[in-house]
Order: structure tokens, then C-alpha cells, then sequence
């Protein structure tokens, strides 16, 4: 194990994200409560409640999930794929850095900024709703893990992508609309049960039940499903973009 290098490689992929923090920190906290303003304060007029807890409680969860996995994801996948446009990736390529040692450490830096996220929206929900937090390190952890295994996924989107048109259509038209459907600001009670079905295929529904009974203690899902659910993403996706690094396929245009 290069551990030098490892840990060179890591302080770039964390100092790149935290170097501008404006644009990859500030925004998602901002549109955090710009959610709660416009969804939660206003449409809990008209929904005082879900599951016995106030609706604006009740989606915060919810955008404390959309925020952290989009942001691991984005993360991993523009790192790999600027890399790649820059032809800068066979000179990391030469570097005495195995395939598993160059994906774990941008799957780390992902996985940080997706956690550091993750906590920001914690402290405004915290901050305007007074937002209690029941298992704390129960939180932590599995925003850590959600973040791991979407920073995970990232590296692989970027891997497999060779321009940001093929990076923002995978992260436009299955990412995003997966989040929205995964309950943010509903129930999955509240549909049909043809869409509880449907519900029920769509993995981030489990990420944002699972974050919402750590927090909130109520949940449309069995709390270990969810749990599992996202160990197994960590580790296929883990393993996919690991793999694929080390077969050198698809790195480099």
C-alpha cells in the first residue's frame, strides 16, 4: 500500500471541494431552506401532519438525503470525468497507485463532501425548525454510508461517461427524478397502491426512510431493509468502480 501517495491523492480530491466551497457546500444548504420555506412552511397549512409529525419535519429528512447523494455523486463523477477531458489521467495512471488506491481515494473525497453536506442541512433544520435528532450516531453513520456508496456510484458515472452530456443525462433523468420519488415530501402511503409498488423498486426510497426514523423515528420501511439496502449499494458500487479502474477500460477517451 502506497500510503503517501494515497493520502496525497485524497487532500487533493478533499481541498478540491473544500476550496470552493461555494459552490459545492453553500448551494445545497441554501436550497435546503429555500424547501423548507416554500414547501414546508407553506403547504403545512393545508398538510398539518404525516405519520403523526409535522410535515415540515417531516420532509427535512428527506432533503438532508437528496442533498448528501447528490453531492457524493457529483463529487467522484466530475473529478474522474474532468481528469479524462483534461488528458491528466494517464499521468495519474503512471503514478505508483494501484486501481483500488486511486478509487478509494476519490470515493473518500466524494463521500466527505457528500457527508459534510449531509450535516449542514442538519445544522439549518436545527437552527429554523428546532429539528430533533433521536439516534444521533445512527444518523451519522448511515449518511456516511449513503454518501460512500452514491460517491461510489459517481466514480463509476464518471468512468463510464465521456462527455458532461453523458454524465448530466445519467444524473438528470435517473438521479433526480429517483430522489423526488423516493418520498421526500410524502408518504408513499398517500399514493395508489400500484405507485407503492413502483415505490418499493426505487433504492433512494430506502436511503430517505432510513435517515427519517434515525432522526424522526417513523419511517414507511423497515428500518434494517434500509439499512441493508444501502450496505449493498456501498458494496456493488464500490466494487464496480474499483474494478473497472483497475481494468483501465473507459478512463481514458
Amino acid at each position: 500500500m502506497n500510503w503517501i501517495g494515497l493520502w496525497t491523492l485524497i487532500k487533493r480530491e478533499v481541498g478540491r471541494f473544500l476550496s470552493v466551497y461555494k459552490q459545492t457546500i453553500l448551494p445545497g444548504v441554501i436550497s435546503s431552506g429555500l424547501y423548507i420555506v416554500v414547501f414546508g412552511f407553506t403547504l403545512e397549512q393545508r398538510i398539518s401532519e404525516i405519520n403523526g409529525v409535522p410535515y415540515t419535519l417531516f420532509i427535512l429528512p428527506g432533503l438532508i438525503m437528496m442533498t448528501t447523494l447528490s453531492n457524493a455523486t457529483s463529487n467522484t463523477a466530475s473529478s474522474m470525468l474532468q481528469m479524462k477531458l483534461l488528458q491528466q489521467l494517464p499521468d495519474l495512471l503512471t503514478a505508483p497507485l494501484s486501481g483500488f488506491e486511486i478509487s478509494f481515494a476519490y470515493i473518500v473525497g466524494g463521500a466527505l463532501r457528500g457527508f459534510i453536506n449531509g450535516l449542514m442541512v442538519i445544522f439549518v433544520g436545527v437552527l429554523l425548525i428546532d429539528m430533533p435528532v433521536q439516534n444521533i450516531w445512527g444518523t451519522l453513520g448511515f449518511i456516511f454510508l449513503v454518501s460512500w456508496a452514491f460517491a461510489s456510484m459517481g466514480l463509476l458515472l464518471g468512468q463510464l461517461a465521456d462527455t458532461w452530456d453523458h454524465l448530466a443525462t445519467m444524473q438528470n433523468f435517473f438521479l433526480t427524478p429517483l430522489s423526488f420519488l423516493g418520498g421526500i415530501f410524502y408518504s408513499i402511503k398517500m399514493l395508489p397502491d400500484w405507485a407503492q409498488t413502483i415505490s418499493y423498486f426505487n433504492p433512494i426510497y430506502y436511503m430517505i426512510n432510513g435517515i427519517r426514523h434515525t432522526i424522526l423515528g417513523v419511517s414507511d420501511s423497515d428500518p434494517m431493509v434500509s439499512f441493508f439496502m444501502a450496505l449493498i449499494m456501498t458494496i456493488i458500487f464500490s466494487l464496480s468502480a474499483m474494478l473497472v479502474m483497475k481494468s483501465g477500460k473507459k478512463i481514458k477517451l
